[in-house]
């Protein structure tokens, strides 16, 4: 035996050091996942290879509606900035594909000059050609918000075939390219029109696959009254459910988002809790953004698997030499049998397959005469890159956002939902009484004393079991009133006294106006003569 050869062996078995994730997803896609792609011709059937910047571009929001439906003005409330570029209005006035970023001075890179740039995740955008490139720029400017994500705009989706065709693109096709490499869409709908044209049907069914990333924004919301709103959001959940065509229902974020007063203030509690969800979801992008991008390339290898035995069945049914042009028909049309047949041989799950239709359309274009046969190495490294590989990568996802807990998106609209008197809740529900001298609980303790005087107090205190029949009335479960017994014992003799009682009184009442209670009792919330034992 060599002593080189064997040293090479020894090398092969040993685990590759990343110093990132990004890191280690570029080198194991670039080492064992883009030669079989490569090989079965995948970039040609569903998506351009990965290029470095797709590994370490910051987190994307995509930002997809019909027009005027607020997709502008949502991304000029989140920054509280204009932006290059931007243009709104009632009628459609963003006709390009808009990619907000950040940049050390303000300023506009057109389509072309932005395709070429290797730092940017655009270059395989220009398969799609001059008539998307002329509508397609990148807006940079220095914003807080863009340093922690990238923002989408896209044209206001039209209705009708018309329009579709003077694109002179395929709109759908752009959207899913950009689909498979953001972190979150953002569907926007205006609650005064849900109509969903054939376009946007169209462009729903090509983001199919991504229904992870896809959220929903029924934008507008101040605009109707709750009655009005009720029946909207049930049309629009209906419309949906008819399009993605899935059991799980889609979460929809209810709102106005853009900084102008409410037309109907009725709502204004539901629509800020709304606003502070989507956007706890949004800044949690950059801490979630390796697993992602991790996620996303065992999707894509999985699907690389499946088209590789797919062509090398094709490969394998024709004939050397003459009727290939008929059996190259005949292939194309009984596609679905050969996807049963790799389904039970392989014993892949049917949702890995890609559409048969795209499939079929695809193959009328090919040279059959060029496909592979099937190459078990090639197939080994992705199995090996998908068992080892993905799980060591796994364990690096974890560390790396044990150590970015801070990391989320600041500045903009993020900044007025942290702190102060205008967060979320405050002064509300167990924050009441937060900023008043006096303790809040004492407005209501005359009230709360002549329950605690029938329920025949000991040296001042009532038992537990004395405690739980009044608290029982108020038809809370048990866990709730348990924790509320917990939080109102401020000194932890399994007794209450009558300042204690009322603390538990007011607990329930915050309950019971559905507040959430907190985990640790609020300083502002301790009985007073309990301060003073402190």
């Amino acid at each position: 035996m060599f002593s080189w050869a064997s040293k090479d062996g020894r090398r092969k078995n040993e685990p590759e050091l990343f110093q990132t994730v990004a890191d280690g997803l570029r080198k194991v896609y670039n080492q064992k996942l883009l030669p079989l792609e490569e090989t079965y011709r995948f970039h040609d059937f569903h998506s351009p290879a990965l290029e470095d910047a797709d590994f370490h571009n910051k987190p994307m929001v995509l930002l997809v509606g019909q027009y005027s439906t607020g997709k502008t003005t949502f991304i000029r409330h989140l920054m509280e900035q204009d932006f290059p570029g931007m243009r709104i209005g009632p009628e459609p006035t963003t006709d390009s594909f808009i990619a907000v970023m950040h940049g050390p001075v303000e300023g506009v890179v057109p389509g072309n000059a932005l395709v070429v740039d290797p730092k940017k995740p655009f270059r395989k955008l220009s398969a799609f050609g001059n008539a998307f490139l002329n509508r397609f720029m990148c807006a940079q400017l220095p914003n807080p918000v863009l340093e922690s994500i990238s923002i989408i705009d896209t044209p206001g989706i039209l209705s009708g075939e018309k329009q579709r065709i003077s694109r002179g693109y395929d709109f759908a096709a752009v959207l899913e390219w950009f689909a498979e490499r953001v972190d979150r869409i953002i569907l926007l709908f205006d609650a005064h029109k849900l109509d969903i044209s054939d376009e946007f049907s169209e462009v729903i069914k090509a983001l199919k696959n991504h229904e992870d990333k896809i959220r929903v924004v029924l934008n507008k919301a101040d605009q109707i009254e709750t009655q009005q709103l009720m029946r909207v959001y049930g049309a629009l959940m209906w419309s949906l459910g008819k399009i993605i065509n899935t059991p799980e229902v889609v979460r929809v974020y209810i709102g106005s988002f853009w900084s102008h007063p409410l037309l109907i203030p009725d709502n204004r509690k539901l629509f800020e809790a709304e606003e502070q969800d989507l956007f706890k979801d949004i800044q949690s992008l950059p801490r979630n953004a390796a697993l992602r991008k991790l996620n996303d390339l065992i999707k894509r290898a999985r699907l690389a698997k499946v088209h590789a035995y797919i062509i090398s069945a094709l490969k394998k049914e024709m004939p050397n030499v003459f009727g290939k042009d008929n059996k190259k028909k005949e292939l194309i049309n009984n596609l679905a049998e050969i996807y049963m047949k790799i389904e039970k041989e392989q014993q892949i799950s049917p949702g890995d397959f890609p559409s048969i239709k795209k499939m079929q359309e695809i193959l009328m274009t090919q040279d059959f005469s060029k496909f592979q046969s099937i190459k078990p190495k090639l197939l080994d490294a992705v199995d090996d890159m998908l068992s080892n590989d993905i799980a060591k990568l796994m364990v690096m996802v974890r560390q790396e956002e044990s150590q970015m807990t801070n990391q989320v998106v600041k500045g903009g609209a993020f900044e007025g939902t942290m702190n102060g008197p205008f967060g979320h809740g405050y002064g509300e529900g167990a924050g009441e009484g937060i900023d008043d001298v006096e303790w809040v609980v004492g407005k209501d303790k005359p009230t709360y004393d002549e329950i605690f005087y029938t329920l025949s107090p000991v040296n001042g205190k009532i038992t537990g079991a004395s405690a739980k029949k009044e608290m029982v009335k108020s038809k809370l479960p048990n866990t709730v009133l348990g924790k509320i017994w917990k939080l109102a014992d401020v000194d932890r003799d399994g007794f209450l006294d009558d300042e204690e009682f009322a603390l538990a009184n007011h607990l329930i009442k915050v309950k019971l106006e559905g507040h959430e209670l907190p985990a640790d009792l609020p300083t502002h919330l301790i009985p007073p003569s309990k301060r003073r034992g402190e």
